[in-house]
């Protein structure tokens, strides 16, 4: 790469979008004492026993120890004797994520949502609609919100059988052919996860591609990368291989153990030259301290050609002051009114 390519490229960098990958550590964080009514998700360790669904397992013994969801799940999958306990297993899950709901005030996926705009993306491999419910209350401070993808389905996300292209909340119809919509599938976890033949399922791949190929940012949120996701994993390793990534950011905000996370996400550390970061909290991300300038905060502090920039951002989320959601984004959302989107 040339000079002159090179400053060019650093200079399309701040119209980058970023990147929110989301696991099941996510929800947690979002509701970590329950939900509205005290219902609690859970991350794959203990799953079935946390999620009260430990009855459906009763009268089988299955060969594997482990009390990890995507082990018993494989092994239901695997056996024919075992198809009664596993269907009713994928309808109790769905019946136990479609009651979550939000509580009343400001959560993390709230602000999750609003720290974001139209040219960024949340990616989400999980199966509750808590992330919806969010973006619809969100929708009453801005409509500048990002794109989300369901890259395992949900149980609140719809898409048009017919025309096959449309898609968004279940209770909505299709735009084009003003249809309702069809129930998204829900992928389980085993290890062949069919993400083409499901019309839902093959677009959002097909958009997280895209979006790992462009993004300037990566944020993964509360997801570990699990073996039954290995195909998942081999697909956005090869949609990042598409370019050069030395100049773009990982950010990973997980409780983890950090050498864990950092060998499971060494292919990405390593096409950034390991422009890689853990934090153990949203609050302590990128995102909360520019919140809906996260790119412009990276490219003015590490890649403006002007030289560094040493200030701080006047707008951002700490665990005090976020419940007033709106008049915090007010000051930026007025900027943006006028095009404006520069650091406060």
């Amino acid at each position: 790469m040339s000079d002159k390519e090179f400053n060019e490229y650093i200079k399309a960098f701040a119209s980058r979008p970023h990147l929110v990958i989301l696991g099941a550590g996510a929800t947690m964080a979002t509701i970590p004492n329950g939900d509205k009514n005290g219902m609690k998700s859970s991350v794959m360790n203990n799953f079935i026993e946390e999620l009260g669904l430990s009855y459906i397992l009763n009268n089988i013994k299955l060969e594997t120890n482990s009390r990890n969801i995507e082990y018993i799940y494989s092994e239901l999958f695997s056996k024919d004797e075992y198809k009664v306990e596993r269907e009713n297993l994928e309808q109790a899950i769905f019946q136990h994520f479609k009651l979550l709901e939000l509580p009343d005030s400001p959560t993390i996926y709230d602000l999750l949502i609003i720290s974001l705009r139209k040219k960024d993306c949340i990616a989400s491999f999980n199966w509750d609609n808590l992330l919806i419910q969010a973006y619809q209350r969100v929708r009453r401070i801005t409509k500048d919100l990002p794109n989300l993808l369901f890259l395992h389905g949900n149980v609140d996300a719809g898409y048009c059988s017919q025309c096959e292209c449309h898609y968004g909340k279940l209770d909505h119809e299709c735009p084009e052919c003003r249809e309702p919509f069809t129930q998204s599938p829900l992928l389980f976890p085993v290890k062949k996860k069919d993400y083409s033949s499901n019309p839902f399922i093959r677009i959002q791949w097909e958009q997280l591609r895209n979006k790992i190929e462009n993004a300037g940012f990566l944020t993964i949120f509360g997801y570990s990368a699990p073996s039954t996701d290995f195909d998942a994993i081999r697909i956005m390793e090869e949609a990042f291989s598409t370019e050069s990534k030395f100049w773009h950011e990982i950010e990973v905000i997980d409780i983890g153990n950090k050498s864990e996370i950092e060998k499971n996400w060494a292919f990405f550390g390593e096409r950034t030259r390991w422009h890689f970061k853990v934090v153990n909290s949203f609050f302590d991300s990128i995102l909360a301290e520019f919140p809906r300038r996260s790119i412009e905060g990276y490219y003015k502090r590490n890649l403006d050609p002007r030289g560094g920039w040493w200030g701080e951002s006047q707008v951002r989320f700490t665990p005090a002051n976020y419940k007033n959601l709106k008049m915090i984004v007010k000051p930026l959302l007025d900027k943006e009114n006028k095009r404006n989107f520069d650091i406060l």
